[in-house]
């Protein structure tokens, strides 16, 4: 009888035990914030190095790009910031792969550490005027390294944050993919703003752009050692296990299965990428050159993009959870092809900072509506065995399309006609792309509410 009791007493603590893993596992899966900060963290230093590039490319087009005029200086310097797009896919079809197969923390470790390299390469890079020609190849082979780690980088982190969160909230937690790009926006216009207000013009060529780059060097071991922290998603783990040796690999069967689908995700990125890079990344460097504006103020524009991107997309991604992903998507893009017109109007009708202020806070929450139900539609729609592949790909090749050349293109296109008007049109175009694969998508997949 005692032996009974004992038995059954194990039982019950055998299945008490298992409760409690089990309601633990669930609490972790409800509420994934360590995860999502892992995640969120290495992902604003990827895109506050993207960024603060764009922002001092006026100055770096004098100090390695240097050229008989100021246009074709800037030309060569948007150049090569486009020209880390260009590798972005392959970075994408390596660590979104390797995303699948070694898993989405091996990815992202990865990732942060190549940006890192690339980063130190342009902050301590000696400029044309003391070593010549091999100046703009560091500067070039720097930011191909950051476009290959950028490109993993979307893939295995969305993937990351939306297996680690409840299925009726991935819109909300998939859109910290963006709340932290804002807060990249934030820091990189911050930073941007303090130095060119505390310093001269003659300073901040010489050596105060490198601040801007080495502060990124400092955020880097912090990002590298929370990624180091934290767990593999249950969803990996439970298809990795299940997974043979004789299975394709993840890219054979994005490119083979879901072809329709990746081309279609790759034109509903193309309108928000288009908007974000023309009215995020660019402005300081329009408002500087064709509107007139403080570099200091030019700054201080973008920096209230960010703010509001990084308050407001997370609201837009609880309203894709709650009223669909392509119902949000098909207004916001709408909203963008309509709006980008009348806000360049604007600001060459009265070019001054309190407009510059306000355009670009009504940018921030446009980018947020488009963007922040992005990373969970796309998730939704490639599986597990193959989402880091699928997710990388897909973005990566639209925005190496139609957003990392867009400031080359809009500044060519500025040139070519003498029309300030001109990036709108830009925008407009991207725009009716994206609204068209939108609803198609939606169509093909039965999810077109």
């Amino acid at each position: 009888m005692s032996a009974e009791l004992e038995s059954s007493a194990a039982s019950v603590a055998n299945a008490s035990s298992a409760t409690s893993a089990s309601a633990h596992h669930a609490a972790r899966r409800k509420n994934p914030w360590k995860e999502i900060c892992a995640a969120s963290i290495g992902n604003a230093l990827e895109f506050y190095d993207l960024l603060i590039y764009g922002y001092f490319a006026v100055v770096i087009g004098k100090l390695f790009f240097p050229a008989q005029d100021d246009t074709t200086s800037l030309l060569l310097s948007v150049g090569t910031f486009g020209i880390s797009f260009v590798i972005r896919p392959l970075g994408a079809i390596v660590l979104g792969s390797y995303a699948d197969r070694a898993g989405r923390k091996a990815s992202l470790t990865a990732s942060i550490l190549i940006m890192m390299v690339g980063t130190a390469m342009i902050a301590f890079a000696p400029t044309y005027a003391q070593i010549g020609i091999a100046s703009p190849l560091i500067i070039i082979v720097a930011r191909l390294l950051q476009g290959f780690s950028t490109g993993g980088e979307f893939g295995a982190a969305t993937a990351f944050m939306v297996e680690h969160a409840d299925a009726k909230r991935r819109g909300f937690f998939a859109s910290w993919q963006l709340s932290t790009q804002g807060l990249a926006t934030v820091l990189a216009a911050g930073v941007s703003a303090l130095l060119s207000y505390l310093l001269t013009e003659t300073q901040l060529n010489e050596w105060g752009w490198r601040v801007a780059f080495c502060f990124g060097l400092l955020v880097g071991p912090v990002g590298l050692y929370i990624r180091s922290q934290i767990d593999e998603t249950p969803e990996f783990k439970k298809v990795a296990a299940a997974a043979t040796q004789s299975e394709k690999s993840p890219l054979v069967l994005v490119l083979a299965r879901d072809r329709a689908k990746l081309l279609l995700a790759i034109g509903v990125v193309a309108g928000a990428t288009a908007f974000n890079y023309v009215h995020k990344l660019y402005m300081p460097t329009y408002a500087l050159k064709q509107l007139h504006i403080p570099a200091t103020s030019s700054f201080i524009g973008a920096l209230i993009t960010g703010l509001v991107l990084m308050l407001t997309a997370p609201v837009f991604g609880t309203l894709s959870d709650r009223y669909g992903r392509f119902r949000v998507l098909t207004i916001a893009m709408a909203a963008i092809g309509l709006s980008s017109y009348p806000l360049f109007m604007l600001l060459n009708t009265w070019p001054t900072i309190s407009t510059l202020i306000a355009v670009q806070g009504i940018v921030g929450v446009l980018i947020a509506a488009c963007l922040g139900p992005i990373p969970a539609l796309l998730a939704d729609i490639f599986p597990t065995q193959t989402r880091g592949t699928g997710l990388a790909l897909s973005y990566n090749f639209s925005v190496t399309l139609f957003g990392g050349f867009s400031p080359l293109i809009v500044t060519w296109m500025i040139a070519a006609s003498a029309n300030n008007m001109a990036p709108s049109f830009y925008v407009m175009a991207t725009a009716l792309i994206s609204l068209t694969a939108v609803i198609v998508l939606g169509r093909r997949t039965g999810r077109a509410r």
